[in-house]
């Protein structure tokens, strides 16, 4: 049933009155790449937080489900995030980049609707379960087209020209996300009960997806594969050797184990933050509404998270990548978690305060988290595979945040959430440490 659906998505995205309803301005979208280039970028936003932000965790909790059960399901639906770069090298062998991001635009859209759907059947958690991965697969296929038709369509400087708007309308799509369908769900649920106002929410995404998907058929440029077509042994010798060179660079071991216990503390802290927010004064919570939470998170969260960012662009251009610098950003990333325990031993709900410690928490994740980056960026993908080996670095930061939410829920439902962020604070001593012994390459700042 599923496979004829998408048959049916893929004829009429190719079907011939599509390929001559163009607007004016696609003459030659190439030349103006800010014409796709937000589209994409917000498109590319919205299923990576729909599935791993707030939204699916406070619909779950919303119909009663338990951290154990959201932390641990919602982090298996966004496994394909961790696992792109293995299918990535097969989609330069079909089609192009521009009919990987429409089509996944398109299938993202069905999915949503139908994930809608289910929250009036009985078996809605299995059944939307099972709709959230295959959404999370297209998204993560949109993401793998889009990074590669903007390193193919444009040159190195246009590439340094235009990354600031890919960052930007990402940051639009989670105000979108966070401050306004989740502020709309907190609106919506006591005039219509909550199975009806996330129904809502879902479809106004499905909407977004396939009108983003229309636009995108139409204003992307149709850049042609840069790879043989048919060539699937090559590719499959070029994957192997991508990994096999990936795993022999010098201290590699100690760069995975910096990737994932950087991200240890906050892949627990965030996937329980939505949940603490919204959870019942009587079990630890602070009793929020959806609506309060969408705006503390997706407003005030935001910003900071953006003001963070812009400071720690400055701070790594001045300082490079050394020990002190390291640390420094592992101290932004990780110490602001405890502003959450703050909240959970004091259950304090003036929305000040709540969106205070949250805007500290963000700031500090918008500055801490570029010491990531820059550690794939400059000690793990320089080499032969450079794009390759950073794509592989990213997610395995993704995989190893994946795996500490995973186990965060049984760990909130066993200890509670007081105790829960005291043991998210002494998770953050393995990041220091790590950050401490991992061996750095020098640079052209440390020269």
């Amino acid at each position: 049933m599923i496979k004829k659906v998408f048959k049916i998505i893929y004829l009429a995205s190719t079907f011939p009155v599509l390929k001559t309803c163009r607007l004016p301005m696609q003459q030659n979208p190439s030349k103006n790449p800010l014409r796709w280039i937000p589209s994409t970028w917000f498109a590319m936003g919205l299923p990576n937080l729909i599935l791993g932000g707030t939204v699916v965790s406070l619909l779950y909790k919303g119909m009663g489900y338990t951290d154990s059960q959201i932390a641990l399901w919602t982090s298996l639906i966004i496994l394909p995030w961790s696992f792109k770069p293995i299918w990535g090298p097969f989609m330069e062998l079909y089609k192009t980049k521009k009919f990987y991001i429409y089509f996944s635009q398109f299938s993202c859209a069905l999915l949503l609707a139908l994930s809608a759907l289910t929250l009036y059947s009985e078996d809605f958690f299995s059944y939307s379960i099972a709709l959230f991965f295959i959404t999370a697969f297209f998204g993560a296929t949109q993401d793998i087209a889009a990074d590669g038709l903007y390193l193919q369509e444009l040159n190195a400087k246009q590439q340094a020209q235009f990354v600031g708007w890919q960052g930007t309308f990402y940051n639009v799509a989670k105000l979108f996300s966070n401050g306004g369908m989740v502020y709309l769900a907190g609106v919506l649920i006591p005039l219509l009960g909550s199975k009806q106002s996330w129904a809502i929410v879902l479809l106004i995404y499905a909407s977004v997806m396939l009108l983003l998907g229309l636009y995108n058929r139409v204003m992307l440029p149709d850049t042609p594969s840069a790879v043989a077509k048919g060539n699937k042994k090559e590719v499959l010798r070029t994957l192997a050797d991508v990994m096999v060179s990936f795993f022999a660079k010098k201290n590699v071991l100690w760069g995975i184990l910096f990737i994932m216990l950087y991200r240890f503390a906050e892949g627990q802290a965030i996937k329980i933050m939505p949940l603490f927010l919204k959870a019942e004064k009587s079990v630890g919570g602070l009793g929020l509404n959806e609506a309060t939470v969408g705006l503390l998170t997706g407003v005030y969260g935001t910003a900071a998270f953006v003001v963070g960012s812009l400071l720690a662009g400055y701070f790594v251009a001045n300082k490079g990548l050394t020990r002190k610098t390291l640390l420094v950003l592992c101290a932004f990333f990780n110490l602001p978690f405890a502003a959450y325990a703050y909240l959970a031993f004091t259950q304090a709900t003036a929305p000040w305060v709540v969106g205070l410690a949250i805007s500290v928490e963000h700031l500090g994740y918008g500055f801490g988290f570029i010491g990531l980056i820059l550690f794939i960026m400059q000690q793990l993908a320089p080499g032969r595979y450079q794009m390759a080996h950073y794509a592989f670095g990213s997610a395995l930061t993704y995989f190893g945040f994946t795996l500490a939410s995973m186990m965060s829920g049984a760990i909130s439902d066993a200890l509670g959430y007081q105790q829960f962020f005291l043991w998210v604070m002494l998770c953050t001593v393995p990041a220091f440490v790590v950050s401490w012994l991992v061996p750095l390459h020098k640079t052209n700042s440390d020269q």
